[in-house]
């Protein structure tokens, strides 16, 4: 079975109040992930802010890296569990695309998140040849779609051409469609059982892995590991009843927690926890008066 399975956490970048990385507060937020049981970790995401951390050696990022490998090898150790770690390895450059992915294979990352090329908006030929040349790498590969951001949607036909290249092993779906989920699902993973469907949205947890998901690569759990471990855990072993009471539990928060952006809402609610958090690096700014109202009342509602 693929080790790709279950919840797994697009790691925030807590800041401090002058804007720089709170590295500390990032190692205890790794360390109260594992300790609440998530099934893996995706540090250098979008949700970490990844475009605005110094990447220069000895950088932000390598620092991030280091952070994470440290925490998950000694929870490993300690306790015997393996936890993936997929590295954010994104661009819409190719080339740096490639490198970001030979700094995971270095850092012995499980897989690394390749976002579709945002901006350019290259053809069905070029996406195809974009992931073709991280494919080389050597390391497996999630394949991130998410049009709302990228401008563009990678078709399951497309997908499913992707998916016979060497080393693509999965894909993160933030489509926000379930047709097109159950399309991945029933075209490529039915056929290759071990390519990980994962869910982007919070929100859609539920029904992907009713349709023969794999789980979720979330932003909720890094307020709530735990919820978000057992709610998708039960829908993984076929207990759709405590799925489905945990779902509906948290469906505010899922909503509140996009309210005005990401992860600028996921932070704010993570700051009324008394959590490592802090503010977000421009061009995203705090959330408005009104957002906060909306989160603190999702916070209050769901019993969180």
């Amino acid at each position: 079975m693929s080790i790709f399975r279950g919840a797994f956490t697009a790691l925030i970048t807590p800041m401090k109040a002058d804007g720089s990385v709170d590295f500390e507060g990032f190692r205890k937020n790794v360390k109260h992930q594992l300790q609440e049981g998530i099934d893996g970790l995706v540090p250098l995401g979008t949700t970490a802010e990844t475009p605005t951390l110094d990447e220069k050696p000895g950088s932000e990022e390598d620092q991030i890296i280091q952070i994470v490998f440290e925490e998950v090898r000694a929870f490993e150790k300690e306790t015997g569990k393996k936890i993936p770690i997929i590295l954010g390895a994104g661009s819409n450059n190719t080339k740096d695309a490639v490198a970001y992915c030979e700094r995971a294979k270095a850092a012995g990352a499980d897989a690394a998140l390749v976002v579709t090329p945002y901006y350019n908006k290259p053809s069905k030929e070029g996406i195809y040849q974009h992931f073709a040349a991280v494919s080389k790498v050597g390391i497996p590969i999630i394949v991130y779609n998410i049009a709302g951001r990228t401008g563009l949607n990678i078709p399951t036909d497309l997908l499913a051409r992707i998916a016979e290249l060497p080393n693509i092993a999965g894909v993160k779906e933030a489509s926000g469609s379930v047709a097109q989920m159950m399309e991945v699902i029933g075209q490529i993973k039915n056929k290759k059982p071990d390519f990980a469907v994962f869910s982007g949205d919070d929100s859609l947890t539920l029904p992907l892995v009713a349709c023969g998901g794999d789980g979720i690569i979330s932003v909720a759990s890094n307020m709530i590991p735990a919820l978000m471990h057992e709610m998708t855990a039960a829908a993984l072993d076929g207990d759709l009843k405590k799925a489905r009471e945990i779902n509906y539990r948290l469906a505010p928060f899922f909503k509140a927690e996009f309210c005005d952006g990401n992860p600028s809402s996921i932070k704010y609610a993570m700051n009324v926890k008394g959590m490592p958090a802090g503010s977000v690096r421009l061009p995203l700014v705090e959330v408005t008066d009104d957002a906060k109202k909306i989160i603190e009342k999702a916070i209050k509602d769901c019993n969180l």
